[in-house]
């Protein structure tokens, strides 16, 4: 039974591993918490839902989630975001756009799509069973295990061994003298967002794959989880949003397995795990400085 609670626990944190990325890369360069960023998780559930439901090709729908998920967020910051920080605004007046923003998309696809869940169709293969010993997995709880891990592997070498990685740390280090530099911190902070849409998107995919029902609000709850893992691990932490995203998934699978008459409180574990991190060690696992968050 350990075996197989290990593997589910797995492939969800795998899920939040992912969105987790992206929130933390946003807080590192403008230290702003994206709460749009569970909604924008899932345009790219629903954009795959609507491809596969015309084209029956699943590659494609994944395609197109990606890329609409990537355009959404950077109209999002060159929309709502980018103008506020040219008036050098309030960070106060930030988070207020962010949950404006995400308001705007869950009433839009609530518009477009119904309030009511609709089943994700995807393809069978991935109902795939696979025995491990004793315990079984699908062949999509593997592919998303994988796909999280070399994700994370080209975003940390993308960040510490390409030129545009190590000009986004020089932002999310000290965005005005990047400035001064003549370094173009608008095309930075879109590629930013590109990469962190790019990542929900594929994490709601994964998502509506193993819970195979979508709705506009689906990205509400899981947004605030993967914000919980991105400030468990060390919020500006690439590897400690992973970190944190692996440890919410374990114990939300471990805590059910083994206590099952608490099971209806799993929710509320993630954000049992916020408030004692911000106790007792505010700056995360990884030990990242608010004021200083890096990559």
């Amino acid at each position: 039974m350990i075996l197989q609670q290990f593997l589910n626990a797995l492939s969800l944190g795998s899920m939040y591993a992912l969105i987790a990325i992206g929130y933390t890369m946003v807080y590192g360069v403008l230290r702003l918490i994206n709460f749009a960023h569970g909604d924008i998780m899932m345009v790219g559930a629903f954009l795959a839902f609507s491809v596969f439901s015309f084209s029956n090709s699943f590659s494609l729908a994944v395609l197109v989630a990606i890329i609409g998920a990537s355009i959404t967020g950077m109209l999002t910051y060159k929309i709502a975001y980018k103008p506020l920080l040219d008036k050098n605004a309030p960070k106060i007046s930030l988070l207020i756009t962010a949950i404006g923003v995400s308001f705007f998309l869950e009433n839009l696809f609530n518009m477009l799509y119904g309030g009511v869940p609709q089943a994700f169709k995807y393809p069978q293969i991935l109902d795939t069973i696979i025995n491990i010993s004793d315990a079984v997995i699908s062949l999509s709880s593997i592919i998303i295990v994988i796909f999280t891990i070399i994700i994370l592997v080209f975003v940390l070498y993308f960040l510490n061994k390409t030129k545009y990685g190590i000009a986004i740390k020089a932002l999310a280090f000290d965005i005005n003298t990047v400035k001064l530099m003549g370094i173009n911190t608008d095309l930075l902070i879109m590629i930013v967002f590109i990469i962190g849409s790019a990542l929900a998107s594929l994490g709601g995919v994964f998502y509506a794959i193993s819970y195979p029902s979508i709705e506009p609000l689906m990205g509400v709850l899981v947004g605030l989880k993967a914000f919980a893992a991105a400030v468990l691990g060390g919020i500006g932490s690439v590897a400690g949003a992973a970190i944190g995203g692996f440890i919410l998934g374990f114990s939300e699978i471990f805590i059910v397995a083994f206590f099952p008459d608490i099971a209806g409180y799993k929710d509320a574990i993630a954000f049992v795990f916020l408030i004692l991190i911000l106790l007792f060690k505010p700056t995360g696992i990884m030990g990242i400085d608010f004021e200083r968050a890096r990559f």
